[in-house]
């Protein structure tokens, strides 16, 4: 079966790590093409090295490329106002869209939760390297009953947050709030991140908080297991993602404030579920998870949409 090209948008840390694992993991995927603006960047010159047709002058050069044509899937490793320009000017061309910054013009999509709804979408949003992680543990929880209020913490290292990462991070609490409510099922998300400047870096951590309504806590082995079973699913293609410890239950008084979070509706128990995720190390450090799992997951997504694409021919 001949494998489906596609370019990569950005030749930053995440475009780059991007490129290497289609070029060392994919079975079904072939860079055509790495695009970016500056002419010196490593992406580039790595690129060039292993052969890819490459350019600096942005999505218009990605266009002019000899063999654009053939491309099917274009991953957008940029910027959330980038890829707004990038995004409109590629429209009359047919390409499907991975969307990797916080822009959300195609829906959210999760790979273990929600990629067989979104197959035919022509632009797909990969949320946040945040949301990425918690948000399928909030999935899990409320497949298992309702979820009032959700919160999640994101801890990474300030060394793995560029330049891209630091200007979006307006954008990157709105969407991944946004999503945990949306994907993750829950009534009300809120989404905080924390650039921690540690020395060592520090590997990415996140912590889900998840208020539910169980008087007499019968769910708990349930929601345990379902958490579980995320968790197997996600490491799958992300095979750093993990749990740090066991999952928590408590009991919520009935005057403590968090009540105010949930717009009324009763909750008699805190779940709190702490991850970890270690990069793979291909072109990023070990520690930069939360680029890692942003770039793992994207692959996972334009593998399926590209068979999708497959059998329908």
């Amino acid at each position: 079966m001949s494998k489906t090209k596609v370019a990569v948008i950005g030749s930053g840390n995440i475009g780059t790590d991007l490129m290497i694992k289609v070029l060392r993991l994919s079975e079904t995927l072939e860079m055509g093409a790495m695009v970016g603006i500056d002419p010196d960047s490593d992406g580039l010159a790595r690129a060039t090295r292993f052969g890819v047709p490459t350019t600096h002058e942005g999505v218009d050069g990605l266009i002019a490329l000899p063999g654009f044509e053939d491309i099917d899937i274009v991953f957008d490793a940029t910027s959330a106002a980038a890829h707004e320009t990038n995004a409109a000017k590629l429209a009359p061309y047919g390409k499907t869209m991975v969307d990797l910054t916080p822009a959300a013009i195609g829906p959210f999509v999760v790979p273990a939760v929600n990629l067989d709804e979104h197959r035919d979408a022509t632009n797909v949003n990969m949320v946040t390297c945040g949301g990425r992680a918690t948000i399928p543990v909030v999935a899990a929880i409320s497949r298992v009953t309702e979820v009032p209020y959700a919160e999640i913490v994101a801890s990474i290292a300030s060394k793995s947050a560029g330049p891209g990462t630091r200007a979006n991070i307006d954008e990157f609490t709105e969407t991944t709030a946004h999503a945990i409510e949306q994907v993750g099922g829950a009534t009300h998300g809120k989404a905080i991140i924390i650039l921690n400047p540690a020395e060592p870096p520090m590997i990415m951590r996140d912590t889900v908080l998840a208020l539910f309504h169980d008087p007499h806590l019968s769910l708990q082995d349930e929601i345990v297991a379902s958490i579980e079973k995320m968790v197997a699913d996600v490491a799958a293609y992300v095979p750093g993602y993990r749990l740090k410890q066991a999952v928590q239950f408590t009991q919520v008084p009935a005057d403590a404030p968090v009540h105010t979070l949930t717009g009324g509706a009763p909750v008699s128990h805190r779940v709190s579920v702490f991850l970890e995720v270690e990069g793979a190390a291909h072109y990023l450090p070990a520690y930069a998870g939360n680029l890692d799992i942003m770039t793992s997951a994207a692959l996972r997504v334009a593998e399926q949409l590209a068979a999708s694409k497959e059998s329908v021919r």
